[in-house]
């Protein structure tokens, strides 16, 4: 029973440091440079997010909005407001946002925005219901407890943005849209 115990203790060991290594950035809803409300401009406002993210349609990346496209709105709208005092700092020494990133995946991994925009995934199905938030936070990447628990037998939901979530994704809208949304490595991996 010892050796048994030691060598579970080692496979335990190895999964943990080998999750944990393997993990992309996880954010918290973090300190932002600007406190940003996403619920006040997508649910009050009704902004869509590329809009703000116009990037995403054209490009891999999302992309951030710059300076000068808030402002076009904010040079009137709640001008009076600390946050936007701030936004106006930045536009009057012509300097971007320093936005602290959320959302990142493994360096090896290939994401097309605008491959999934063109399939008309919507932003909330990777990025969460960004409109009811304040402060954007994600959370993301591989647990050790799902790793824990695949290796006793039982099958977990993957974690967001894991190849196993993203995987599943591509063949649940497969099914059930009749897309052919590809599930071969090269396609996120080359």
């Amino acid at each position: 029973m010892g050796a048994l115990g030691v060598v579970l203790l080692a496979v335990l060991v190895f999964l943990a440091v080998s999750s944990w290594s393997r993990q992309p950035v996880a954010a918290a809803p973090s300190v932002q440079p600007i406190d940003f409300p996403h619920r006040t401009h997508v649910q009050t406002y009704k902004i869509d997010c590329q809009y703000c993210h116009a990037d995403a349609r054209r490009s891999d990346y999302a992309g951030l909005p710059s300076v000068s496209r808030c402002m076009g709105c904010h040079k009137i709208t709640a001008s009076d407001k600390p946050e936007i005092k701030k936004l106006a700092e930045y536009a009057a020494r012509a300097e971007p946002i320093p936005w602290v990133r959320q959302y990142k995946i493994p360096e090896f991994t290939y994401f097309p925005h605008k491959a999934h925009i063109r399939a008309e995934v919507k932003c909330q199905t990777c990025h969460g219901p960004v409109e009811t938030m304040t402060t954007v936070g994600a959370t993301t990447g591989q647990r050790l407890s799902n790793d824990l628990l695949n290796l006793v037998g039982l099958r977990p939901a993957a974690p967001p943005l894991t190849m196993g979530w993203c995987v599943e994704c591509h063949r649940t809208q497969n099914a059930a849209r009749g897309l052919r949304a590809p599930l071969d490595c090269v396609t996120c991996h080359h």
